[in-house]
């Protein structure tokens, strides 16, 4: 079948085919290196550098990694449940916020806008956080630390759902329904919900990689090594080793010599912190584009 793109058309196509293959072999390579890296030995790393083709290989970092197995399974027990329990909630809640800020009719909607821009804009800062989430919430050393503050309900995600719900939802149809005698509730459920799966799923995405990359509310408000997630976990365990490696440790098992990966390690725990988030991706990411391009522009 002849092809109906004229010549310059197709000069174009092409064109744009090898830019952006270029550009995915410049962000894929990363990963690539990382991956290398982990298996590469220590020897190798620190003599040669971290290389595509390194001189030697070796999967020491993984064999240290599996002695850990049942530390490093609870963490993912913990990010896991963490990460799921807080983007559920977060999807929730955050459309039902921004459905009133879409209706034209609600009489605070100017408000409670600019209430959600302005957390966009400035917050209370660290110690007033700290203080308001474990003294007056108690949430310290409990799951709900690691949920509550931070992600639970932003701002952005607030007003790409608001957008999404002006341009994709026709007013019309919520007249219809208000004709037929529809609720709000049964409006928000039946007609915003249905129609606003793309956007739902995009907002819960950011939501769930910020929860499963999250290590500042275990730093902050984690002290049992019960809760430590997948993150948490593994800046201890880098850290950990670091000290074994140093003088400072030689000084405190005495001349016991302690053969741990150094390098490499970081790499192999970079695949294991990363891995869900690679499997989990190309899963969304029919929803993440539509969800992103017609929620960011308002109609």
């Amino acid at each position: 079948m002849k092809s109906i793109l004229s010549r310059d058309e197709r000069i174009f196509a092409r064109a744009s085919a090898i830019i952006l293959g270029f550009f995915a072999v410049i962000v894929f390579a990363p990963f690539v290196l990382i991956a290398v890296s982990s298996i590469s030995s220590t020897e190798s790393l620190i003599n040669h550098g971290y290389s595509f083709f390194p001189e030697s290989w070796s999967v020491d970092s993984y064999i240290y990694m599996l002695a850990q197995g049942k530390i490093i399974l609870r963490s993912y027990g913990v990010s896991i449940f963490v990460t799921v329990v807080g983007t559920a909630i977060s999807s929730i809640i955050t459309p039902m916020l921004a459905y009133p800020l879409s209706r034209k009719d609600f009489k605070l909607r100017g408000l409670f806008t600019f209430l959600v821009f302005f957390s966009l804009l400035f917050n209370g800062g660290v110690v007033p956080s700290y203080i308001m989430w474990t003294r007056v919430f108690s949430l310290k050393n409990t799951i709900w630390a690691l949920i509550i503050p931070t992600y639970l309900m932003n701002g952005f995600n607030v007003l790409l759902v608001k957008n999404y719900f002006e341009s994709n939802v026709p007013k019309e149809l919520i007249e219809a329904a208000q004709i037929d005698g529809a609720d709000e509730l049964t409006i928000f459920s039946r007609i915003m919900i249905p129609l606003s799966v793309p956007v739902i799923v995009t907002v819960g995405m950011f939501t769930g990689l910020a929860y499963w990359n999250d290590w500042i509310n275990g730093l902050y408000y984690i002290n049992d090594p019960s809760l430590y997630g997948v993150q948490q976990l593994l800046i201890r365990i880098l850290n950990n080793i670091a000290f074994l490696r140093s003088s400072a440790g030689a000084s405190i098992i005495g001349n016991v010599v302690i053969s741990l990966p150094g390098d490499s390690i970081r790499m192999a725990l970079a695949v294991i912190g990363i891995l869900p988030i690679l499997i989990v991706f190309p899963l969304l990411q029919k929803y993440f584009i539509r969800g992103i391009v017609i929620g960011a522009v308002k109609g």
